[in-house]
C-alpha cells in the first residue's frame, strides 16, 4: 500500500467490484475513459481475479484510492506500461462526492514518487480533453507539461474537442 495523509492507495480486491461496476458504467465517466459500452459484474470480477497486480506481467496497475475511513473513493491507473522505454500512462478517477478534498493530488503525488523511486520510470504521460480544466490544473500542479495537441480528437455532444498530451519527466538520466 502507498499511504498519504488523506488517502491510501491499495490493490483492487473483489470487495471493490460493486463500486467499480458503478464507476465503469456511469456515462459521465465514459467521457474521460473512452468507454462506449457498459461492463458486466462478471467481467469486472474476472478482471479482478485475473489481474496479477504486477505491472510487469499485466502492463498496467490499477489502485483503489481509499479515504482514511476505508471508503473506496476513486481509482488510479498506470497503463500502457513500457518497461524498456521506462514510461507509463496515468489516469485517475475520483467519485463525484469525494472531489475537492485533495485526494486526487495526493494520489497522483504518491504514484509519481512510486513510479520514480520503485519502478524506476523515466516518465509518466496522460491525455486530457481541452475542456477538462480541473484535470489540466491538477496535472499541471504536479509538473506535467503540455507537449502536444491533437486537434478535433474527440467527438462529443455534436462538436469536436481537442486533446492535450502531457508529460512528466521523472528522471533526468
Amino acid at each position: 500500500m502507498l499511504k498519504g495523509n488523506k488517502i491510501v492507495l491499495r490493490p483492487v480486491e473483489l470487495k471493490d467490484v460493486d463500486v467499480l461496476f458503478h464507476w465503469e458504467n456511469d456515462p459521465k465517466n465514459w467521457l474521460v475513459s473512452n468507454t462506449l459500452t457498459p461492463f458486466s459484474k462478471f467481467f469486472l470480477e474476472q478482471y479482478v481475479m485475473g489481474a496479477q497486480n504486477n505491472i510487469y506481467a499485466d502492463h498496467q496497475l490499477r489502485l483503489i484510492v481509499e479515504d482514511k475511513e476505508g471508503k473506496a473513493c476513486g481509482a488510479l491507473d498506470l497503463f500502457d506500461f513500457e518497461p524498456h522505454h521506462r514510461r507509463a500512462a496515468i489516469g485517475i478517477l475520483i467519485e463525484e462526492n469525494s472531489r475537492g478534498k485533495g485526494f486526487a493530488g495526493e494520489a497522483l503525488e504518491l504514484v509519481c514518487n512510486y513510479a520514480r523511486n520503485i519502478l524506476n520510470l523515466h516518465q509518466l504521460y496522460c491525455t486530457i480533453d481541452e475542456d477538462n480544466e480541473k484535470s489540466m490544473k491538477l496535472f499541471g500542479k504536479l509538473g506535467f507539461q503540455v507537449t502536444g495537441k491533437r486537434e478535433h480528437w474527440t467527438w462529443r455532444e455534436g462538436k469536436w474537442i481537442d486533446e492535450y498530451f502531457l508529460q512528466l519527466i521523472l528522471k533526468a538520466d
